[in-house]
């Protein structure tokens, strides 16, 4: 009895220090933030419980509605689009071709350069004036004068959407990489011998063996875009016209801007249940992964 209650107190020795950040880092500030939703807080040092009617304001107007769609859309493209050119990336920088180090290499400066010049950078790239991409546009006769991309809603919406997508590719490419040189080569070597071609080789082996981790990428990659705040803030602080407001740059706005600070805490709620049912998704499919392997 003695070496068994040594044993779990050790052990609870242990687990202190997580359980104290979790609580202190984590729970705390998510059970605050629940309890502030439910109250009129602002400037004022005195604040009062309002019930549901922070859910029921930003629900009942129709913007936040707006809101919820474009930051989905927002989400879906931009991780799309880093999947797909993260595993062709991938797929490259595996093959065995000359100068195949260099590439990797290069691979590398869109995510070890600090994101707040990287965006800065896109942001000088998209100005219209003296923007290198109206530039070059012009030189080569597509456009008849300057474009200023983030002036225009559509444009803003995809400039950003380039602009993410460039800062995230390198991570995902690297973490695909990863996974296809952790598959056996003696499986690629047997269907060459029977006669496979590189894309049934990668359809029928690459493919179905990293389900796992494009599974993982994809939900690393959508709970940071989802969340993303610096790009869209940097390059247009949401406009023009709301056109690139997401939840996360509303719930700013909200909370910071306009100093409703209950409202806004409201609505980093219904961020964290976006993000919570996304992490459930993710574990339920990873589950059934497992049991498919399992049988």
């Amino acid at each position: 009895m003695t070496s068994t209650r040594s044993a779990t107190l050790f052990a609870f020795a242990l687990l202190a220090p997580a359980l104290i950040y979790i609580l202190t880092i984590v729970a705390y500030p998510l059970l605050d933030t629940f309890i502030l939703s439910f109250t009129n807080a602002s400037l004022r040092q005195d604040y009062d419980f309002v019930g549901w009617a922070n859910y029921l304001r930003i629900f009942g107007a129709g913007n936040f509605t707006d809101v919820i769609i474009r930051t989905f859309v927002w989400t879906f493209f931009s991780v799309s689009i880093k999947m797909i050119i993260g595993m062709c990336g991938a797929v490259l920088l595996n093959a065995a071709i000359p100068g195949q180090t260099l590439f990797r290499v290069l691979t590398m400066p869109p995510w070890i350069v600090p994101m707040a010049i990287g965006i800065f950078m896109w942001g000088w790239m998209y100005n219209g004036q003296f923007g290198m991409i109206s530039g070059l546009l012009q030189n080569f006769g597509i456009v008849n004068g300057p474009v200023a991309w983030l002036a225009y809603g559509n444009t803003a919406f995809w400039a950003t959407i380039i602009t993410d997508v460039w800062i995230g590719v390198p991570m995902v490419t690297i973490y695909f990489l990863a996974a296809m040189q952790s598959i056996p080569k003696d499986l690629y070597e047997a269907a060459w011998t029977d006669g496979a071609g590189r894309g049934y080789r990668f359809r029928r082996i690459t493919l179905p063996l990293m389900v796992p981790a494009i599974i993982t990428m994809s939900l690393l990659s959508l709970i940071a875009t989802f969340n993303s705040f610096d790009i869209i803030w940097i390059l247009t602080q949401g406009g023009p016209s709301g056109s690139t407001t997401t939840m996360i740059i509303d719930t700013y706005k909200t909370a910071m801007g306009s100093r409703k600070y209950g409202e806004g805490a409201a609505r980093a709620v219904v961020i964290c249940i976006f993000v919570s049912l996304f992490c459930l998704a993710y574990f339920r499919a990873v589950r059934k992964l497992s049991q498919g392997e399992a049988k």
